[in-house]
């Protein structure tokens, strides 16, 4: 049975891609950063959550460590800062760390993995990829450079590992809350979206079993917008 390891799986769109991974037939170890999150996951066969740091060495080396075999990374762990944090340097770094280099990170320790199996990297960019979020500098920057990141990859690593980035629109998690509170943001998301409404986090696991799956076995470094037609406006 192929394996899939989804960091950030435990809840939100990580949450969604697993379900998915799951029904179109894989193996999947989903990791959470706190106890709790790992306690709330979902029981289901070939589903198994474990606790993860994705900016610490030695437990991003124990995780790959657990694996006799990887065919699909899925880098979903990420953060934003809220009431200006972004804005300090402290703050930056943080976010950085957790979105950009805890994503290298990853995808530099399962890469003897992967190249075995000829698998795939699939990488969490944002439609903040492309557009710039005044409120959350760091989290554009890390996105940017999560896109950027992606394409640099999957030249080095071709043809032995396939690298490509989802980039999700605007999605019901625990990250977008604040903007869904706010009525009048909120209003106008969905309005500048051509499918009328948020996304949900079921809506980006097909994204992503599609290019871990021999069906994308021609495609590398894209990111690929699941986002409802956000971008296309």
């Amino acid at each position: 049975m192929k394996q899939a390891l989804i960091t950030g799986g435990a809840r939100g769109i990580g949450f969604g891609i697993a379900e998915a991974m799951l029904d179109a037939g894989y193996a999947v170890a989903v990791t959470g950063l706190t106890a709790d999150e790992i306690a709330a996951v979902p029981k289901r066969d070939h589903l198994k959550a474990v606790a993860l740091d994705v900016t610490k060495d030695a437990q991003v080396a124990d995780c790959i460590g657990q694996l006799s075999r990887l065919d699909a990374l899925v880098n979903c762990a990420g953060m934003i800062l809220r009431e200006g944090k972004e804005f300090t340097i402290a703050g930056f770094q943080q976010v950085i760390d957790v979105n950009l280099t805890g994503t290298m990170r990853m995808c530099m320790a399962a890469k003897p993995l992967l190249e075995k199996q000829g698998g795939a990297i699939v990488n969490t960019a944002s439609i903040w990829s492309f557009f710039g979020g005044g409120l959350t500098p760091a989290y554009t920057a890390s996105k940017g450079g999560v896109a950027q990141l992606t394409k640099a990859l999957a030249v080095a690593w071709a043809p032995s590992i396939r690298v490509n980035a989802i980039a999700p629109g605007w999605v019901e998690t625990e990250l977008t809350k604040g903007a869904r509170a706010d009525q009048a943001r909120s209003d106008a998301i969905v309005a500048r979206t051509p499918f009328g409404r948020w996304g949900k986090p079921e809506d980006i696991g097909g994204a992503v079993v599609f290019l871990c799956s021999e069906a994308a076995g021609f495609i590398t470094g894209t990111v690929l917008p699941v986002d409802g037609g956000y971008t296309a406006k």
